[in-house]
């Protein structure tokens, strides 16, 4: 198991540092230029220069900071990113959680403290906006998650990741929920504080946000979280609304397809769409999404009721 861990480890590593080129290079296409392309075969290695880059500069000590929040902020956000993984439904090893949805809703919100703790220790008010603004922005759509989620529980009656793909063999929930999924998507852009909801790192307003007094390897450790997040959440959205049958031994490989193709949703968002305006984000959230989940979840319970009668 601990061998595993350890290649599953690896492996998301590599999956950051390949997705961050894969975005540098569609970036590039979108707006009509070069992405990298200098350092290896059209810029193969440009990752990994790049991490040797970020973890031999040097770090920078802000005099007013709070060091020990300020160091430890960006580790524990890569540790949650992490740890998260180990919810993967592999039919190799999986530690096959019966409560993997709760899990994974505990360790989401623990990333809003690590924002927060970033932003606060740092002692700068454009990485105290930053942090402020991220945690809002997080908490409110932390609330629209939690309760497409609770729909989606309702219909399959099991927090297990592994039985939502049995319980869609011969309908995706896609296709039952499609509106519900449009909210899934908008909500887990401003969830990962992604592009167009990027309000946390808006750089024409607060330079560059929570992370503006951070350098070398903690700056690389902020990212390559976020990354983590991105592919961990196309990998759940993958199996909550595009489910297959578990038991195929080529279920982990049309998973992983679904996971990039998701993951490069991500990268087209953020290339077409302007950022959004604060309170906008605000008014999608509690105005839009809310009330159209709540809608939804008192359907999906008349819907089981009727069952359990006939």
């Amino acid at each position: 198991m601990m061998l595993y861990f350890l290649i599953l480890f690896i492996c998301v590593l590599i999956s950051v540092a390949f997705l961050t080129l894969l975005e540098r290079k569609f970036l590039g296409y979108f707006q009509i230029r070069k992405g990298p392309n200098k350092v290896s075969m059209i810029g193969m290695l440009q990752p990994f220069s790049d991490a040797i880059k970020l973890f031999t500069k040097e770090q920078i000590k802000p005099i007013e900071a709070n060091l020990f929040s300020y160091y430890l902020s960006p580790f524990i956000n890569m540790l949650i990113a992490i740890v998260l993984w180990i919810i993967f439904p592999s039919i190799y090893l999986s530690l096959n959680f019966s409560l993997g949805l709760i899990f994974f809703l505990c360790c989401i919100s623990m990333s809003v403290y690590t924002i927060m703790g970033a932003g606060w220790s740092s002692n700068s008010k454009y990485a105290l906006l930053g942090a402020l603004r991220a945690v809002a922005q997080t908490i409110s759509y932390e609330v629209s998650l939690a309760l497409i989620l609770l729909n989606l529980i309702i219909m399959s009656e099991c927090f297990n990741f592994n039985m939502f793909n049995y319980n869609q063999i011969y309908m995706w929930y896609l296709i039952m929920f499609f509106p519900l999924f449009y909210c899934w998507m908008s909500s887990i852009l401003a969830e990962t504080n992604r592009a167009p909801f990027d309000f946390a790192e808006g750089e024409s307003e607060l330079v560059s946000g929570f992370n503006i007094e951070y350098s070398s390897g903690s700056f690389a450790l902020i990212f390559m979280a976020e990354y983590a997040n991105i592919l961990f959440m196309s990998m759940i959205s993958a199996i909550l609304f595009l489910g297959s049958i578990n038991f195929l031994k080529s279920n982990d490989i049309f998973l992983i397809i679904k996971l990039m193709t998701l993951s490069f949703w991500f990268i087209w968002v953020r290339g077409i769409m302007p950022r959004f305006r604060y309170d906008k984000l605000m008014y999608l959230a509690w105005k839009s999404i809310l009330p159209l989940s709540l809608n939804y979840l008192i359907m999906c319970l008349f819907f089981k009721m009727f069952l359990n009668m006939c």
